[in-house]
């Protein structure tokens, strides 16, 4: 399957980010910022150029091109740096060296899926993650991406359950997880999130629009006194997510802002 590669500029670093939000929320799965420019990586045959033309400001320079999917994978890990949170995570390539000096060391080969910990909202999940026990939880990963939130709770002692709607990502969150030998992950392909069961903890790393309209699922799957930390939300956001998180009895507990995106810890009902 080819994908399409679509070039903006010229674009602020804040613009970029407002931008890769919008084309996120309508099929876009990749992003690479080069300097005022930035990369958009969609299958071709999910584009949709009226979709396009919705959210584009009108004084942007675009350009396209159809990139092989390998192609996209050499991109990926040529420009794939390991990433340290505080203390705590560094995430790398299996072609870097371990990373001194953290608790825990996380192998990443991202290929086309979501979740490096370059992004700020991935950086500001795992932030969160810190706060919290994980040691013999339940939790679910609803959008693993690449895996990595994932990894990090089987690695902090918690029973995982990750999944995701797109071949890819399972793809590549299954060689990820085998590399760091999480054995107590479980991971499958689900268009939506419809369990039997409940969770102490729920990551949902997505978008706003999904968030929304899992609000009642979420709270659904979250077992009495548990939470959910969620991202994938710019900072006007807040406002729409607490009002759908009150009405089902949901409670923002606490936000992280990084470079115009936030990360909220809502806890459910004792």
């Amino acid at each position: 399957m080819n994908y399409l590669q679509f070039s903006f500029r010229p674009l602020a670093s804040s613009q970029q980010e407002i931008l890769v939000a919008q084309l996120a929320e309508i099929g876009f799965e990749g992003f690479e910022e080069a300097g005022d420019t930035l990369h958009a990586f969609i299958p071709e045959t999910d584009f949709s150029e009226e979709a396009l033309q919705q959210v584009l400001p009108a004084e942007l320079e675009v350009t396209r091109k159809v990139v092989p999917p390998t192609n996209w994978n050499a991109e990926w890990e040529k420009d794939f740096e390991p990433v340290v949170v505080d203390d705590f995570v560094a995430i790398r390539a299996n072609f870097h060296q371990p990373i001194d000096g953290v608790e825990h060391d996380i192998i990443i080969t991202p290929k086309m899926s979501f979740g490096t910990g370059h992004h700020a909202t991935t950086y500001m999940m795992i932030q969160f993650m810190h706060q919290l026990n994980f040691q013999d939880k339940e939790v679910l990963d609803f959008g693993t991406g690449t895996g990595v939130l994932a990894i990090l709770a089987d690695k902090l002692g918690a029973t995982v359950t990750a999944f995701d709607n797109d071949d890819w990502s399972i793809e590549n969150s299954k060689e990820n997880i085998a590399v760091n030998n999480c054995n107590r992950t479980t991971l499958f392909k689900a268009d939506t999130l419809d369990l039997n069961r409940q969770f102490d903890v729920i990551l949902a790393n997505i978008n706003k629009n999904v968030l929304l309209a899992n609000m009642a699922n979420l709270r659904k799957h979250l077992k009495p006194g548990g939470v959910v930390i969620m991202s994938g939300l710019l900072s006007g956001d807040r406002k729409d997510i607490e009002a759908s998180a009150v009405k089902e009895m949901l409670k923002v507990e606490e936000q992280k802002d990084r470079q115009n995106w936030i990360a909220l810890m809502i806890s459910g009902k004792p």
